[in-house]
């Protein structure tokens, strides 16, 4: 029979204790493991938020941008400043590690980029959300472009939130 972490409270105090005992692993190990696996995933959204970003920036230098209601434009500049500050949050951790580089703060850089990474991707919703918007109503009108903000701020929040909070909870839906 497998051991999980409710077996010996006593023993294992924590998830991050008992991923370390699980793997046979130091501390050292786990931090590289964590900050390395956390790398990754900064790859993957900070590519699409540096795409987002780069065609959000010329939107005002085309000729159609002026036509804009002022409604848009707000949204435009709310869209903006969310890529931007998911940019911010995605990248600084690399920035951390540098400037932290040979300093034994790991532990430090991975727990605060962890949160960075959380704010990141929040606020590259909130940036998806608002550019799908934009789009919605400016391609089908006000009333599309609204019915498409609650349907993928409802994907997103389904997706990138209930679904990995389930799965922590231990609820896994996979077994049937």
């Amino acid at each position: 029979m497998a051991t999980s972490k409710s077996d010996d409270p006593a023993v294992i105090k924590d998830d991050q204790e008992w991923d370390s005992h699980a793997r046979h692993e130091t501390e050292t190990q786990r931090l590289d493991r964590n900050w390395s696996n956390l790398v990754q995933e900064l790859r993957v959204v900070q590519t699409g938020v540096q795409f987002l970003i780069s065609a959000l920036l010329i939107l005002p230098f085309q000729a159609g941008f002026t036509t804009l209601s002022h409604l848009m434009r707000l949204l435009y500049l709310g869209t903006v400043s969310a890529a931007m500050g998911a940019t911010v949050f995605l990248v600084a951790p690399v920035s951390w590690h540098r400037i932290l580089f040979r300093r034994h703060r790991l532990g430090n850089v991975v727990s605060a980029a962890h949160r960075c990474a959380m704010a990141g991707i929040a606020l590259l919703g909130l940036a998806l959300t608002g550019a799908t918007t934009l789009v919605m109503a400016d391609v089908a009108g006000t009333t599309a472009g609204a019915m498409a903000a609650v349907v993928v701020a409802l994907l997103f929040a389904a997706a990138w939130v209930v679904a990995p909070w389930r799965w922590r909870d231990g609820r896994d839906d996979s077994d049937g």
